[in-house]
């Protein structure tokens, strides 16, 4: 099966009419999709700048939502995302927010949520597909997706020595070769993201790396992620 990246620039087949507002939107929704880790029960998209602006005129509202649903910028049930959020049992609500000065016009906050859990992130397009991610949940970030040959594991954990040393002995053992890992912190609490080469890490391995390393909260995979 062909791997397509959540972070692969939007080329001349995606559903329009713009791809910042409706290819950019959807890879957002994507992305916070795979960091959520499954279906949620809501989601709540706050709409800032131009998204607040001019998302219904543009498709922003059904690529945001899209995206949650896994579907592809070139997916045409884009326009009809309304209807299958509702047969999944999705419920959504867009809200037009002003979230600060110094973010892009092109930003919304998407919270995901289910009955156990409740995670959010703040994404932005940034022109021609590319997106960049400047939170998740309490962390701080700024991670810029465009293609490249890194894949990336973005890893929530203690904040103690050792944690991340142990689980790149164990991605080592995979095959799998870190070559870069970028730190931020919240409280008591770390955001690592490790940037590895070679082969994908697959799903039952990730779950597996999850479920062995104390300390860790939770392991995510995602492709083409670049620290800026």
């Amino acid at each position: 099966m062909n791997y397509i990246s959540i972070f692969d620039i939007a080329g001349p087949i995606m559903v329009g009419p713009s791809s910042s507002h409706t290819a950019g939107a959807c890879k957002i929704g994507q992305f916070a999709r795979a960091l959520f880790h499954g279906t949620p029960k809501k989601a709540t998209f706050y709409l800032h700048g131009s998204f607040g602006k001019v998302y219904k005129g543009h498709a922003t509202d059904r690529a945001l939502l899209a995206g949650v649903l896994k579907f592809r910028t070139s997916d045409p049930r884009i326009k009809d995302s309304f209807k299958y959020a509702k047969q999944k049992n999705l419920k959504y609500e867009f809200i037009v927010k002003d979230l600060g000065k110094k973010y892009h016009p092109n930003t919304v906050k998407i919270v995901l949520e289910n009955s156990k859990r409740k995670m959010e992130i703040i994404g932005s397009s940034v022109g021609g597909g590319i997106i960049e991610i400047n939170k998740i949940d309490n962390f701080d970030i700024k991670l810029k997706g465009r293609a490249g040959k890194y894949l990336s594991l973005i890893v929530q954990h203690d904040r103690k020595p050792g944690i991340i040393k142990k689980l790149i002995i164990k991605i080592n053992k995979l095959g799998i070769e870190t070559v870069n890992v970028e730190k931020t912190f919240y409280k008591n609490k770390t955001l690592s993201v490790l940037s590895t080469e070679g082969r994908r890490i697959t799903l039952p391995e990730v779950i597996e790396l999850e479920r062995s390393s104390e300390g860790v909260d939770y392991v995510r995979s995602l492709s083409k992620l670049e620290k800026q």
